[in-house]
C-alpha cells in the first residue's frame, strides 16, 4: 500500500512540476511583479482635468491620512467624497481635514436602490457629480488608499501617452503586522496569477482586471460600456468595470506602484479573511464544481510539492519531482517578495499561505451555500439575492487560484 501511495504522490508531484514550468513559461509573465507605474515623461503637461471620486463608508479614521495626500496632488481639479450612509462622522471629518480648500465636495449618498451594491451606487453618484464639474478623467480611489506626491500626474501621463481608456494600480498593501507580511503579498501574487497584468493590457487577450483602490478612467469609456448600471450587482466591482470597458473596445493597463499605498485594516487575520471571503465564492460563480476544482488545483500546485519531499516511501523520482516543483514555486514568488522588501526565505512558506487561502475560499463558499455571504461595513455581501445573475469571470482565469479583489458592499 505504501508503494502504491508513493507512486501516486510521485506522479502528482511530477504533474505539479510540469504545471509550474508551464505557468512560468506562459500566461503573460504573471509572476514578474510588474509592470510598474512609470513617472511622467520630462516636461509632460497634463492636458485634461481630473476629478477624484472617493466612496467613503465609515472612513472617519482613514480620511485624516488619505484625504490630505489626495488634495496635495498636482493636476487634480477636485475631490468628491461620497458619504455612503456612514454611521460615523465621515462627512464632518472630510470637511474638517480639507479646511478651506474649495476643491472638496462632500456628497451625502442616498441608500442604494434594489439591485445595486453600495459601493457601485456611491461611485455612480460621485461620477455624476464629477461630470457636472466638467471632469475629463475620473480617478476612482478608496478612502483607505494614500497617494504619494505625483501619483495622479503619473497615472494621467500613462493614460494619455498610451492612449488608454483605463489605468489601474494595485495599491501596495501594508506589511506592518505578522499576518500582513505573510498573507498580503500573496494576495497580490494570487491575483496576478488569476488576472495576469500583462494580459489585461493585451487587446488580443480576454483577461480584464483592475484594482478598485486606484482606477483612472475616461468617463466616456464607462458610458460606452453601458454605465455602471451594467455591473450594478457586481461584488467584485473593479474587475467587472475593467471587463465591460475592455469588452467595448477600451484599452487597459494594470500594474503595481509604490506611489499608491493601502492603509492597514487592523493587522490581524480577521480583516484579511473577511476581504477574501466576501468575494471568493462570487469569483467562482457559486459553483460547487469550480470550488472543488480550485481546491484540487491549489493542492496540486502548492501542497503536493512539499508533501512529496517528506512523505514516505520517498523514492528518488518522487523527491526529485517534489524538489523541482517546490523550487519553481518559490522562484515564482520571489519578485513579489522583492517588491515588498521581504526576505527571500519567506517563499518557502508559500504552501502554508496557500492553505490559508484555500480555507478562506471554502469559508466564502459555505457562507453562500448556507444562504448568506456575511457583511461588509454593516451591509450584506455575497448573499444569494445580492449576487444572483452576476459572476461572469473571464474565461481565461487560472483555475486553482483564489479570488479576492477589491469591491465593496
Amino acid at each position: 500500500m505504501k508503494v502504491r501511495s508513493g507512486h501516486v504522490l510521485g506522479t502528482a508531484a511530477g504533474v505539479s512540476a510540469a504545471a509550474w514550468a508551464l505557468l512560468l513559461a506562459d500566461r503573460g509573465g504573471w509572476w514578474r511583479a510588474g509592470p510598474r507605474l512609470p513617472p511622467p515623461p520630462p516636461g509632460w503637461r497634463q492636458p485634461r482635468s481630473v476629478v477624484a471620486v472617493v466612496p467613503a463608508r465609515d472612513e472617519a479614521a482613514n480620511l485624516p491620512i488619505s484625504l490630505p495626500a489626495l488634495l496635495g496632488q498636482a493636476g487634480l481639479g477636485a475631490v468628491v467624497v461620497v458619504d455612503d450612509q456612514s454611521t460615523d462622522h465621515t462627512a464632518e471629518v472630510a470637511r474638517l481635514v480639507a479646511g478651506d480648500d474649495p476643491r472638496l465636495k462632500v456628497v451625502r449618498g442616498t441608500p442604494p436602490p434594489a439591485g445595486w451594491t453600495g459601493k457601485l451606487w456611491a461611485l455612480r453618484q460621485g461620477i455624476r457629480e464629477a461630470a457636472e464639474m466638467g471632469a475629463e478623467l475620473v480617478l476612482l480611489t478608496d478612502a483607505d488608499v494614500v497617494h504619494a506626491p505625483g501619483s495622479v500626474r503619473a497615472l494621467a501621463a500613462l493614460l494619455e501617452e498610451g492612449d488608454l481608456d483605463l489605468v489601474s494600480v494595485m495599491a501596495t498593501l501594508p506589511t506592518t503586522s505578522r499576518w500582513e507580511r505573510w498573507l498580503l503579498p500573496a494576495f497580490v501574487y494570487f491575483f496576478a496569477q488569476l488576472y495576469p497584468f500583462f494580459l489585461a493590457a493585451d487587446p488580443r487577450s480576454r483577461v480584464a482586471a483592475a484594482a478598485g483602490g486606484c482606477i483612472l478612467v475616461r468617463p466616456g469609456s464607462i458610458a460606452r460600456a453601458g454605465g455602471l448600471e451594467a455591473i450594478r450587482e457586481a461584488v467584485i466591482d473593479d474587475v467587472a468595470l475593467a471587463g465591460i470597458v475592455k469588452a467595448n473596445g477600451g484599452r487597459l493597463w494594470l500594474g503595481l506602484g509604490q506611489q499608491v499605498r493601502a492603509l492597514s485594516r487592523g493587522g490581524g487575520l480577521r480583516p484579511i479573511w473577511q476581504t477574501v471571503a466576501r468575494s471568493a465564492s462570487t469569483q467562482l460563480r457559486h459553483s460547487p464544481a469550480l470550488v472543488a476544482g480550485t481546491v484540487a488545483g491549489m493542492a496540486l500546485l502548492y501542497l503536493v510539492p512539499p508533501a512529496a519531499l517528506v512523505a514516505p516511501p520517498r523514492s528518488a523520482r518522487q523527491v526529485a519531482a517534489g524538489a523541482t516543483a517546490t523550487f519553481l514555486m518559490a522562484v515564482s514568488y520571489l519578485p513579489t517578495l522583492g517588491f515588498y522588501g521581504l526576505p527571500r526565505r519567506q517563499a518557502l512558506g508559500l504552501p502554508a499561505v496557500a492553505l490559508v487561502y484555500v480555507a478562506m475560499t471554502l469559508d466564502s463558499a459555505c457562507r453562500h451555500w448556507l444562504g448568506g455571504g456575511g457583511s461588509w461595513k454593516g451591509r450584506p455581501v455575497g448573499t444569494r439575492a445580492g449576487t444572483r445573475g452576476w459572476g461572469k469571470a473571464p474565461a481565461s482565469a487560472v483555475k486553482g487560484s483564489p479570488a479576492g479583489s477589491g469591491g465593496g458592499a
